[in-house]
């Protein structure tokens, strides 16, 4: 078993690379009220930093509960994880994870000040989805219901809340560009899914692409990437945007590739189009935000 230092075991158990897909909807939301006139730069960055608490929040009690469910084992293939190999024990992990989502509901009453009772029972409801994502007598990621959580959260539930705290009113720039970051925020969950089906399958954790199968989770993967470039021109169509916000379509290049990639790679070759596919939710987010502020 490898030796890490306790900053760097934190660092992996924080998983960085996963951040995006709280940043991308804070973006893509804060660019939609600014094309809405409405943009406030104070609640902006709140919603970042309750966005990213959030994940982090998520992202310690996947390390936890997996482990204790025995998703996460000797026969994984993604990347290591802190509490399976025992840099940090199981209930500093949930002591960290509480004290994430205590953080994050800190935020929260800021943003609930700011923008009432809306935005309190939005936190609450994704604090409760980050727990029982693999938390709680049943989580929920178990029976195949994580895609539809993250399309969600990360997609809806993060733009347009972002938006909201901003203007007090729900957007229907901001739902509709919503769309594309959730699918690409799914994608990321899927590429993870796709390479943990086998251990996944003999740990009893049935995600959805346990449910489908290698081939059909491709197929999905590709077709969330086409609906997030098929959106900026429907919103230029119906004249919601002008035709700056066809700047995600910068990003298709790399979407293309990811999207090949996917048709062949296995196992660890999957660690690489998971790092890329949020990468490009990010450079989509950052072009596509861009686009509606322009």
């Amino acid at each position: 078993m490898a030796t890490v230092s306790a900053r760097s075991a934190w660092w992996l158990a924080i998983r960085p690379a996963t951040l995006t897909a709280s940043a991308a909807p804070v973006l893509v939301g804060t660019g939609a009220a600014w094309a809405d006139g409405t943009f406030n730069a104070g609640p902006a960055l709140a919603a970042l930093l309750g966005a990213s608490l959030l994940q982090v929040g998520a992202n310690f009690a996947n390390d936890v509960f997996d482990f204790e469910r025995g998703a996460d084992n000797a026969d994984r293939l993604g990347p290591q994880r802190a509490t399976q190999q025992g840099w940090i024990s199981a209930q500093q992990m949930k002591r960290a994870m509480w004290l994430a989502f205590a953080g994050a509901t800190f935020v929260g009453l800021y943003l609930t000040l700011v923008a009432g009772w809306p935005v309190l029972a939005l936190g609450l409801l994704s604090i409760a989805a980050a727990y029982l994502y693999t938390g709680g007598p049943s989580p929920y990621g178990y029976l195949g219901l994580g895609d539809l959580a993250v399309f969600l959260f990360f997609g809806p539930g993060a733009v347009v809340g972002t938006c909201y705290v901003q203007s007090l009113a729900v957007s229907p720039l901001a739902l509709l560009a919503s769309i594309p970051i959730g699918t690409l925020a799914t994608a990321i969950l899927v590429v993870n899914n796709l390479r943990d089906i086998e251990t996944d399958a003999r740990a009893g954790k049935r995600t959805l692409a346990v449910r489908l199968g290698d081939f059909p989770t491709r197929t999905y993967y590709v077709l969330l990437l086409a609906i997030a470039y098929l959106v900026p021109p429907y919103l230029w169509w119906r004249g919601l945007a002008d035709a700056w916000v066809l700047l995600p379509w910068l990003s298709l290049p790399l979407a293309i590739r990811l999207a090949g990639r996917m048709r062949s790679e296995r196992g660890l070759a999957l660690n690489g189009c998971l790092v890329q596919t949020a990468r490009l939710e990010v450079i989509y987010g950052l072009l596509f935000a861009l686009g509606l502020a322009w």
